[in-house]
Order: structure tokens, then sequence, then C-alpha cells
């Protein structure tokens, strides 16, 4: 995961600044059209989403009224995960993002809407669509990449604690909304730089910590309350389908970014960077997901994540109809459109994480065969003298 301009086959050397600035005239001509056609099947599109999102989430609680019946649990859980997969993803998401604002519906507006999730609207608009959207793979400036807890990238200093990664990528995908939340905080460059006190980290904290009572109350109290008997079933039912919302949520965000073969960028690559230049970052720093009309929905429609990041406030059920277009222009102009189904972008996100938690290139010159040494190598690499761990890191990346 080298950056782009530090690769001796940078895939888009061969294209000139007239090209460039051709493309993105391209791709806003490809934008415009969905603008020019934005109407009444769009609206009803989300209005439907919607209403069967709120049918279904309280047709489950209802059934997990009962939850102390197992088939009732088991019907209500799978019910409520799908339900705040959809909320999340295809609502949520998609709305705060700006893309049914057209509309000028007070209900289903960026401004207005406030989502199932730990992290309060206002902070994640601002570090997603603001910084995100705006820095997208810019090692050094787009956060979402590794979310501060992760070693993303080769040239990033290997330390004996990145061993742990996976682990900990795992723990942050079961728990995400609660990691986004704090991500959202900038909670551990506040807490590096000691700015704990500052006003306005603890206002943003204390809406922080209040959306996540409010989330603990409806989810952890009241519904099983209202179960009356059954409370420890729901809650345990409710502790599930977050879970699994956590866990579906964070594949797919990882599916977006993260697969072998998304390019990266340098900080100094952006000074300067024109509209058809940002285009081409977002096409190199993005990947999608094969698949049926069903998982795009589930997935939000970020299994299009190349043409969101294009597009990030047009509908989001218009992006399978633009993809083609889109996919045309990346092979006019020979560029990789990386798309591959879910498994197989899942385990080429993890390999990615495991690999970057070893050392360069100690995963590559592993073999069944001489795995012991490798690990007594992995061993000495992270024990003993700075200096010959050094030099074992230097012989291992030759």
């Amino acid at each position: 995961m080298t950056v782009i301009q530090k690769k001796s086959d940078n895939p888009i050397a061969h294209l000139t600044a007239e090209d460039i600035e051709l493309l993105g005239k391209q791709l806003d001509a490809i934008r415009q059209s969905v603008l020019d056609t934005r109407g009444a099947d769009d609206a009803r599109y989300i209005r439907t989403v919607i209403d069967v999102h709120r049918k279904l989430e309280l047709g489950s609680r209802a059934v997990l009224l009962a939850s102390g019946f197992p088939p009732a649990w088991i019907l209500g859980t799978i019910g409520l995960s799908v339900a705040k997969i959809l909320e999340n993803m295809e609502i949520g998401h998609n709305i705060l993002h700006g893309q049914w604002d057209w509309m000028r519906d007070p209900k289903i507006h960026s401004t207005t809407w406030e989502w199932d999730m730990a992290s309060p609207a206002e902070q994640w608009k601002h570090s997603h669509n603001q910084l995100h959207h705006t820095y997208t793979n810019v090692i050094g400036k787009d956060n979402d990449l590794g979310y501060g807890i992760m070693r993303v990238d080769e040239d990033q200093k290997w330390v004996p604690a990145y061993l742990a990664q996976p682990l900990w990528s795992f723990i942050n995908a079961c728990f995400f909304e609660y990691g986004i939340a704090a991500y959202d905080l900038e909670l551990g460059k506040v807490i590096a730089k000691g700015e704990t006190k500052d006003p306005e980290f603890r206002r943003r904290a204390k809406a922080v910590l209040g959306k996540i009572g409010r989330q603990v109350r409806k989810d952890y109290v009241i519904h099983p309350l209202l179960s009356g008997p059954n409370f420890v079933p729901t809650l345990a039912a409710n502790f599930v389908a977050n879970v699994v919302r956590n866990l579906w949520s964070n594949s797919v965000i990882l599916c977006g970014h993260f697969p072998e073969g998304v390019e990266t960028f340098e900080k100094r690559s952006i000074d300067g960077e024109t509209k058809g230049e940002w285009y081409v970052r977002q096409m190199l720093g993005s990947a999608n997901i094969s698949g049926s009309k069903a998982m795009h929905l589930m997935t939000g429609n970020l299994s299009h994540q190349i043409e969101h990041h294009l597009f990030p406030d047009l509908p989001s059920n218009r992006y399978a109809e633009i993809a083609p277009q889109v996919k045309a222009l990346f092979d006019e102009y020979g560029l990789n459109y990386h798309a591959a189904p879910l498994p197989k972008q899942v385990y080429s996100a993890w390999h990615k994480i495991f690999r970057l938690s070893l050392p360069n290139g100690w995963l590559d010159n592993t073999t069944p065969k001489n795995l012991p040494s490798q690990l007594g190598k992995l061993w000495r690499m992270s024990t003993g003298p700075k200096a010959r761990r050094r030099l074992l890191l230097q012989a291992e990346a030759a």
C-alpha cells in the first residue's frame, strides 16, 4: 500500500494534465445528468425505504416482547439487525450526506436527521463529509484510513505494538459505533496533546456522552423493560443486533478503501489539486463490491464506493445506473476499476490488516517450511536492543 507517488509503476503516469481535466469534465457531465433527472421516483424510493425500516423495526421489537420463546428471539433479533443496518447505511449515512436535501422535506434532511448511532450526526458530518471525503486516502490527512489505530502503509514505521493490530481491529469492528464516536471526537489526538480540558472538546464530548446515554437507555433499558419477564433475552437481542450492525458496517467501509490494490497518496500531492485531480484520487482510492440489488441496498449503496466518492451528494439509488458510465471512463483512460464480491474484498482488507501488522517483507518471506525460524526472527525484531531490531527490520524488508 505504498503511496502512489513512490511507486515505480505509477498507474496514472500515462495521463497528461489535459487528460485529467477532460476526465473531470466528463464526470461533471455524468453528475449533471443525474441532477437534471432527480424527481418523484427518487423521492418515492427513499420514503419507501424509511417506511420499510420503521415497520421492520417496530415489528421486530413487537416480536421481542416474547423473546423468552427462542424462535421469537431469533426472528426478532434478525429483524432488528436488518433494521439497524438499513437505518445506518441506506438511510442515515446518505441523508446526512445531503443526498435528499433537494426534496426540501424537513423530516428527511441533513440538517435535521439524527441516526441510530453513538456519534451525534453533526460531529460525524464534520469528520466524514468535510474531512474524509475531501482528503480521501491521503496519508496523514484522512483519518478514516485506519481510524488512527492501524498501520496503513509500508512507509509507516513498524513497531512491535502493531502485532496486536488484528485483535484491536476486530474489537473496534464489534463496537464500531463507539469507535466512530471516539474518532469523531479525535479523542486520541486530544489526549496525546493534553487538551482534554479545552472548552470546545468538552462541549463535543458532552454531546457524545449524551447521545450514547440515549442509545443505551433505548436499547438496554426501555425496550427490555417493556418485555417484562423477558427483560434479559430482549436486552441480549438488542446487544446482538448492535454488534451485527457494527460488524456489517465496518466490513462495508473496510471494503471501500482498504483492500489490496486501492491507492494511497502523499500529503504534498494534493497541494494545488485541481477538480480533475481530485476526481482521479477518488477513483483510485476507492473500491466497489459487486453483488445483488439486495446486497447494494444493505450496504447503503456503498458497494458503489467509487461512484459515491465521485458524487457523494447524488441519491444513492442512482449509483447503479451511472456505474457503467463511470467504468467506461476508467477503461477509456486506462485506470483500474477496483470491484470484487464481498467475501473477496473482506478477505483482501483483512489480509492487509494482518500484513501491515508485521514488519515489511516478513509475511512474503514466510513459508510453512521456514515458519519456526521466521517466528524466531519476529521475536528478535520485537524484543532486545533497538539497534539490533533496526538491523533485522532492514534486512527483512530488503
